[in-house]
This record gives C-alpha cells, structure tokens and sequence, in this order.
C-alpha cells in the first residue's frame, strides 16, 4: 500500500457521490417536467457504480492479495418504473384527460440525497485521516 493511496481510494468515493447528488439534483429539479427533448414526460436516472479502474500497481496489488481499490460510476441508467398517470383534462399534454408523469418519487430522491450526503462525509472524513496519517508518517523519517 502506497503512502497516498488512502487519500486516492477516498477521492474517488468523494467524486462518485458529487456524481450521485448531481443526478438526484437533476431527478428532484424534473419532478414535475411533462414534456422533454426526446418526447415525453422526465424519466427518473439512477447512478451505477463499479469498483475503481484497474491500473498497474492495483493489479499487481490483486495479485499479492491486496484488493485496494476506489470506486467509480460505470453508468448513468434511466429509471424502468412505470409513469404515473394524473387526471388534467386543462394540460396540453393530456391525453384523454390524462397526464403522464416522470416518475420521479420525491421520497425515494430525498432518501438518496441524504445517503449520498452521508457518504460524501464518510468520504471527506477517511480523506482527512488518511492526510493526517501521511503528514504524521513523513514527519517521522525526518
């Protein structure tokens, strides 16, 4: 294990999770969006993430056992959920006096604010004890 790798592992937790609050931003800012680009009502997106890229010094970690890796967003999906359906006859998107909806659940989008919040924490957190660590082992071998 590397002197900074603690600081790299928890870097790319910290930039995952900017990713992961950027995409529930952009879900809860939609909320209420009939009418997209593509045709449609919003469709709610999810954050993939995926154990962290493999460079050289972590696969010969892997190979002497040690499985230090960050993490990474491998993909951004849309959300399969049905659209919900609500009655305004008065919308110019209604269809037989109904309109579909994103199907963005506000609830759900708060509760994944506050665990990607959480993590980032978690994030800033292993970060800073990581530096300490660092800056209390280089001041050893002084």
């Amino acid at each position: 294990m590397g002197l900074f790798d603690g600081m790299s592992i928890s870097g790319s937790g910290l930039t995952a999770n900017r990713t992961w609050l950027d995409v529930i931003a952009n879900n809860i800012a939609n909320a209420n969006t009939t009418r997209t680009p593509a045709g449609g009502p919003y469709r709610a997106e999810e954050v993939v993430f995926s154990p962290g890229s493999a460079s050289f010094s972590s696969a010969l970690g892997n190979a002497t056992g040690s499985t230090l890796q960050g993490v990474q967003v491998s993909g951004i999906v849309s959300d399969p959920a049905p659209f919900k359906l609500v009655y305004d006859p008065s919308s110019p998107d209604a269809v037989n006096g109904y309109v579909q909806m994103p199907n963005v659940n506000i609830g759900t989008e708060m509760m994944n604010m506050i665990s990607a919040t959480r993590a980032y924490e978690a994030n800033v957190t292993a970060f800073n004890a990581a530096k300490t660590m660092d800056t209390q082992s280089i001041s050893i071998g002084k």
